[in-house]
């Protein structure tokens, strides 16, 4: 990782607050409760172009977290150390040194790394913080800071820059890389979404843990795949907290990190809906999914611990008597899922397993598909000749005495699909009859697991703004669709 700078320190120094400041945007949580942090949290740095770790809570003894947590944040902090290039070890400025920060510092001053000493909670001045004796860690200058207040941050700012140096000139200007594909794993708690994420990483960059609700913030990591074409595909994985209903939600730290998930799901490309192979499908599930499709983003669902599975029938379980076999098992688990969740038409669903890595690299061949498929432009004259074809196979439903029509359909944007529909009454569609063009759109057109959106414009509400109706507009200005407008022409009254 290129020009990154790591924040390091015990437990509520203020290191997540700090992290915010620089980044100038809320991407960690920020809580008095200490620990709350518990992965490291990366986000580009625009005033000097580099990458900031915001790592877990150092040191972390007792309280919420568990033996296990507390080991697995020490490994974050010496990942961040590993992959920096200058470290910022914050103390809290009021407490004055602690056993635990000459411990850090002197883990610090072992990897021979660039470190700057950050003090703060330095409000106001300097009287309340014993500055000379933060010379006795051995880090040099220290830099007193208000991460809440901004005091000290334009200093900083310049400090670290001097030391990373500037951003570096980009030589050839023509030169342009594809954006890497940003996906992320939404989920209930402990559905595996974390185990999925380290298989993807080859690592144990993610806290993995038995223990419901882990993860708490939106982790951005990068990774490489190779496809069955032999294709290097960039990938961005946003690993989320499980989002549990806001009516549940027991803590601020729970309300956060849901909009933390909820902003990871905007800012992906393909989102991956994680299930319990064993649990089915819950009412949480169906929220959750929910929250996706009115994102309009491609969902591919992954049935995770399909290894459980496996090992249940081999062991004649019980609980799975009623079914013939593991196959018969999946066909019922999809058609559940399917009617209890709506979907976009053909979401892939895949039964997958973290532990025993099975069907791992078809979800990502899915997803750079789907990937692919979202940039496609769907030809206006075959999109109407579907169109029609679909109308005379299926009427629309009549509302209020008076039928549905449809006189002209174009795309006019992608991610998600945009169709501009002209039609009589835009009240008058159905969601079931939405449903229906929707679903044989995508299969015309190979769009599996793409969503669409139907931009609606009334033939009475056209007029109204001045226009001659769609029709005859149309018709006053030929293209090369004309063709496929005259073949739905007839259907006006």
């Amino acid at each position: 990782m290129p020009r990154t700078v790591a924040i390091v320190g015990r437990p509520n120094v203020g290191k997540s607050r700090l992290f915010n400041r620089l980044v100038g945007r809320r991407v960690s949580i920020v809580h008095d409760q200490p620990g709350i942090t518990r992965d490291v949290i990366s986000a580009r740095v625009k005033l000097g172009a580099y990458t900031l770790l915001d790592t877990g809570g150092l040191g972390l003894k007792g309280g919420e977290s568990t033996l296990e947590l507390t080991a697995a944040s020490e490994r974050q902090v010496e990942f961040a150390i590993a992959a920096s290039d200058l470290i910022l070890f914050v103390i809290d400025g009021l407490d004055g040194i602690t056993s635990l920060d000459v411990k850090i510092a002197q883990m610090l001053r072992r990897s021979k790394k660039k470190v700057l000493l950050v003090i703060n909670k330095a409000d106001f001045d300097e009287s309340k913080v014993d500055m000379a004796d933060t010379y006795s860690l051995g880090l040099g200058e220290p830099h007193p800071v208000s991460a809440e207040h901004g005091r000290g941050e334009t200093d900083l700012r310049e400090a670290v820059i001097k030391e990373i140096g500037p951003e570096p000139e980009i030589l050839d200007s023509t030169k342009t890389a594809e954006d890497p594909l940003m996906v992320c794993f939404i989920g209930r708690p402990n559905v595996g979404k974390s185990s999925l994420g380290n298989r993807l990483l080859k690592d144990d960059r993610l806290i993995v843990s038995a223990t419901p609700g882990t993860t708490r913030d939106a982790v951005e990591l990068p990774f490489r795949f190779k496809t069955r074409y032999k294709r290097m595909i960039d990938f961005r994985l946003i690993d989320t907290a499980g989002i549990k209903a806001s009516t549940k939600l027991a803590s601020p730290v729970e309300y956060f990190s849901r909009l933390r998930a909820l902003d990871a799901i905007q800012r992906t490309d393909v989102v991956f809906m994680v299930l319990d192979a064993l649990d089915g499908v819950t009412q949480q599930d169906k929220a959750i999914a929910g929250e996706a499709a009115k994102e309009n983003k491609p969902i591919i669902v992954l049935v995770n611990k399909w290894d459980l599975v496996l090992k249940a029938f081999a062991d004649r379980d019980e609980k799975l008597a009623v079914y013939k076999s593991e196959r018969d098992y999946r066909v019922k688990y999809e058609k559940a899922l399917f009617d209890r969740l709506f979907f976009t038409p053909g979401s892939p669903v895949i039964f997958v397993s973290a532990l025993s890595r099975f069907e791992i690299p078809r979800m990502l061949n899915s997803a750079a598909k789907i990937n692919r498929q979202l940039d496609v432009k769907i030809p206006t004259a075959r999109l109407n000749a579907l169109m029609e074809r679909l109308i005379q196979k299926m009427p629309p439903p009549a509302v209020g005495g008076r039928r549905f029509k449809i006189y002209y359909v174009t795309q006019i944007g992608n991610r998600p699909f945009r169709l501009k529909v002209f039609c009589n009454r835009e009240e008058r569609l159905p969601d079931n009859y939405q449903r229906y063009l929707e679903s044989n759109i995508v299969e015309e057109f190979d769009l599996q697991g793409c969503p669409m959106v139907f931009h609606l414009v009334g033939k009475e509400r056209h007029k109204d703004r001045g226009g001659k109706g769609p029709l005859r507009a149309k018709r006053d200005n030929p293209t090369e669709d004309t063709e496929a407008w005259g073949g739905l022409e007839a259907m006006e009254d």
